[in-house]
């Protein structure tokens, strides 16, 4: 118990100095991820994630005062492994698709085959590389990814503890005290950021953990346990693929269409979507911790599936897609082109027959005539200009006009002959 709470102290710290000390290199290196428009973060803050996780772990598997066991050691050298491989596609930016056979190539070395089945345990396999690349995917916004870690950790501790696995517990609580330390940097406005080391690190430790706890019992409930334990990053993950494929979008081409973007769009801080997806999944995974152990049946989970989906369903309305950008719309207002489309706005916008060019002359009375007042009217004489009458308002020279009740002599109204006298 006391190297418990010493080794997670070490933990917190040693990460939040760590991530510090980790940012400067990567400002130099230009290891930046680009947050809210121009805003760019450093990405090493997951590497001190790990760092610190792994140091401590094993400093106390090696002096004995808390030994892992050879399948958690497995574990953390496979972790140590996809942590490696995300830290490269932060560097050079590789392809989802390596990073998801390298993850999965992990996840067949630690899953225990022996407890769970030659079938279920591919489908954990499968489910272990879904949750890792979700995780990167949730590392969108300050704060989000970290805070998610932290709850899922504790949950999937206590998951654990239950099932009396001493060296895992501990290793849980080494992460997510690191992951706390993390925060300290990460909590917006951040000025570190977890990046593809980091984020696949934890979606690993925690899936692995989690199959870890649920292998050899029933695998209904281990089912919908392991769905509430990851519903904020599932949620996150069906939003998006949704999003895109409504829009016709490629579906791994990045675009801020994730649970934070819409949030922030509906008006919502920073910290408030932070927070607010911090309390939705404290509130899943103390849901699917209660099902772990006996105290809610599995089809309550049902509650948490219907949740995602009405959650999934309303953002989907928030409109993220900007028009596309052409070379046409800077000159024609920013549609889509010049015959309809949409305008800025994304309403619909009725076409436009094109316009037969006009001479330059002709453009240029229509402007003067802009300028004076309506086009059927007359450009007005200078002042000092003779005003000439039209024929049919000119009266007989012996003839007299009533003008507001008075008569007036047709002379007055007469041009004048001469402009200064």
């Amino acid at each position: 118990m006391l190297y418990g709470i010493a080794a997670a102290a070490i933990a917190l710290f040693l990460s939040a100095v760590l991530a510090a000390l980790l940012r400067v290199p990567a400002l130099r290196l230009g290891l930046l991820d680009r947050r809210q428009r121009q805003r760019r973060v450093p990405l090493f803050g997951g590497a001190a994630v790990v760092l610190a996780t792994c140091l401590v772990a094993v400093a106390g598997d090696r002096t004995g005062i808390a030994p892992l066991g050879d399948g958690i050691q497995a574990l953390l050298a496979a972790g140590g492994a996809v942590a490696a491989l995300g830290l490269v596609a932060d560097v050079w930016r590789l392809n989802v698709r390596i990073l998801a056979v390298g993850t999965t190539v992990a996840a067949a070395f630690v899953v225990p085959f022996g407890d769970t089945g030659t079938l279920p345990g591919v489908v954990a396999v499968g489910w272990i590389t879904f949750v890792a690349l979700a995780f990167r995917a949730l590392d969108h916004a300050d704060g989000v990814a970290g805070t998610v870690g932290v709850v899922t950790a504790f949950g999937v501790a206590a998951c654990v503890a239950v099932e009396v696995m001493d060296g895992l517990v501990v290793l849980l609580s080494v992460f997510a005290a690191a992951l706390t330390g993390f925060l300290m940097h990460n909590w917006p406005p951040a000025r570190v950021a977890l990046g593809a080391c980091g984020s696949l690190f934890t979606g690993f430790l925690l899936a692995t953990s989690a199959v870890i706890a649920r292998a050899g019992q029933d695998p209904v409930v281990g089912t919908a346990v392991l769905f509430a334990l990851t519903a904020v990053a599932g949620a996150d993950v069906l939003l998006v693929l949704a999003s895109r494929r409504l829009a016709r979008r490629p579906l791994l081409r990045g675009a801020p269409d994730h649970l934070a973007h819409r949030l922030r769009r509906l008006g919502l801080t920073a910290q408030g979507v932070a927070v607010l997806l911090g309390v939705t999944a404290f509130c899943a995974v103390l849901v699917g911790v209660l099902a772990h152990t006996g105290w809610l049946q599995a089809r309550s989970v049902l509650w948490v599936a219907g949740g995602v989906l009405v959650v999934v369903l309303g953002l989907l309305r928030v409109s993220v897609y900007g028009p596309p950008r052409a070379r046409g719309s800077r000159q024609g207002g920013g549609g889509r082109d010049a015959q309809g489309g949409r305008d800025a706005r994304g309403g619909r916008r009725a076409a436009r027959a094109p316009r037969a060019p006009r001479a330059r002359g002709a453009l240029h009375e229509e402007r003067a005539g802009a300028r004076s007042g309506p086009r059927t009217m007359a450009r007005p004489a200078p002042v000092y200009a003779p005003r000439r009458q039209p024929e049919a308002s000119q009266s007989p020279p012996n003839s007299e006009v009533r003008r507001a009740g008075r008569t007036v002599s047709p002379q007055v109204n007469a041009s004048l002959r001469v402009r200064n006298g």
